[in-house]
């Protein structure tokens, strides 16, 4: 019998990937890296004439897209298969990228922008669900992390390549994006399975290897106590223990944005220089990139309640230190905390727990349900943020710790605990 699998690394994981798997993580980056049109809007809107309320709304037409996006992706992703769904998604942003530039209307753009942000969020959950079926068991924590490194390195080298172009055109911008769109769109047609077969879940029957039963893609497992995977025909929307994640990842996430929203507002009227605010940034890039595979690797040999409960405390805890004046030093011991939150309950939570949960036709739906609730997040943290702050100053880092301890109170309930549950990331049992 094979033996549990505790604390591979990254290098061991990526030997025993499936091609398909690397194609995906490849695309991924290449998408990332050409995501200009989020980054760049405010800027690009501008420089076109609008003002800058009408360039706001632009952004927050995107970020509106993006949650729906998302959503229909998931259901997507499990009615014509992740391959389909991906080349669709990113051949169709590459056209609407282009109509938003070369279209000169006001409204004409704002439609194209959101629609941009739908169609080019809903390759999102067709690629984690298909990563899911491509990738055993005691992988997938590993692989979700290094997809969240392919983003995070997209992330980071944008900026600098979008400053780029855009000094010579924003035509160039947009045709870079478009360029990265129909990239990844190639790589997926070429690269990956039409629909794969996706690896068994281990259990106690499969184990054995004696009288298991077994249906494409749904191998005999373990009972997983309250958040049992739903059968065939059942909706999301009837698994209550995961609406109550859902919930949790909600409360979460809006926790987590506040470091985009509140936190240089912190800095400003503590009259720190902006320069406080770009390190702290920079604190968090470095450590994610450099030290995430490995908290993985210690992670991945853990349940996955413990993962996500210690990841919801650690950056409820971390944003929570902001609050006392303890000056730069004390600013970056708290950055530190909520950063090693993130690397230790990110890839579980919005990935490996949802692609698991959701098992047996339903992953797409799960996964994108999942990222949706960070985009809407991402759409309400600011607004709430920066209100609570207004109205209570420091005291808004207080709040996020209550709404971090309301949120582990939540999938506390929903993310289950029951017998095998540590199998979501360590595989067979011998």
């Amino acid at each position: 019998m094979p033996a549990p699998l505790s604390g591979a690394g990254a290098l061991d994981t990526w030997r025993a990937t499936p091609p398909a798997a690397r194609a995906l993580l490849a695309g991924t980056f290449v998408n990332r890296l050409g995501g200009f049109l989020q980054v760049f809007a405010i800027l690009y809107m501008t420089d076109r004439g609008f003002s800058d309320t009408q360039a706001a709304f632009a952004l927050g037409a995107y970020g509106a897209g993006s949650i729906g996006g998302m959503l229909a992706g998931g259901w997507l992703a499990d009615l014509l298969g992740g391959r389909r769904t991906i080349v669709v998604s990113m051949a169709c942003t590459a056209g609407l990228l282009l109509g938003v530039y070369y279209l000169g209307p006001y409204p004409a753009k704002i439609v194209l922008i959101a629609l941009t942000g739908a169609v080019g969020q809903a390759y999102r959950p067709a690629s984690a669900s298909m990563l899911s079926d491509l990738v055993p068991p005691e992988r997938r924590l590993m692989v979700f992390a290094m997809n969240r490194l392919a983003v995070n390195l997209g992330a980071t080298a944008l900026p600098l390549a979008g400053v780029a172009l855009a000094s010579v055109s924003y035509g160039l911008l947009f045709w870079g994006e478009a360029l990265a769109a129909i990239s990844y769109a190639v790589i997926a047609g070429v690269a990956l399975p039409r629909r794969p077969a996706p690896v068994p879940e281990s259990g106690p029957a499969s184990s054995s290897g004696a009288g298991a039963e077994t249906s494409p893609g749904l191998a005999a497992a373990p009972a997983l106590g309250p958040a049992a995977p739903p059968a065939r025909g059942r909706t999301m929307l009837g698994d209550r223990p995961y609406l109550l994640f859902l919930a949790a990842l909600l409360l979460h996430s809006l926790v987590y944005v506040q470091y985009l929203s509140t936190l240089p507002l912190a800095i400003r009227d503590h009259h720190m220089p902006v320069v406080v605010y770009a390190v702290l940034i920079s604190v968090n890039g470095v450590f994610v990139i450099t030290c995430e595979l490995l908290v993985t690797r210690l992670v991945q040999g853990r349940p996955p309640r413990l993962a996500i409960l210690g990841g919801m405390a650690l950056t409820g805890l971390g944003m929570t230190l902001y609050a006392p004046p303890w000056g730069v030093a004390g600013m970056i011991v708290a950055t530190l905390v909520w950063t090693l939150g993130e690397m230790a309950g990110a890839p579980s939570m919005y990935f490996a727990y949802p692609a698991q949960a959701g098992r047996g036709g339903h992953q797409g739906r799960y996964l994108g349900a999942a990222n949706a609730m960070f985009g809407l997040a991402n759409s309400l943290g600011p607004i709430l943020g920066v209100a609570a702050w207004t109205a209570f100053g420091d005291g808004v880092w207080l709040l996020c710790g209550v709404t971090a301890v309301a949120a582990m109170t939540l999938a506390r309930h929903g993310v289950h605990a029951g017998a095998g549950a540590d199998r979501l990331y360590r595989g067979p049992v011998s």
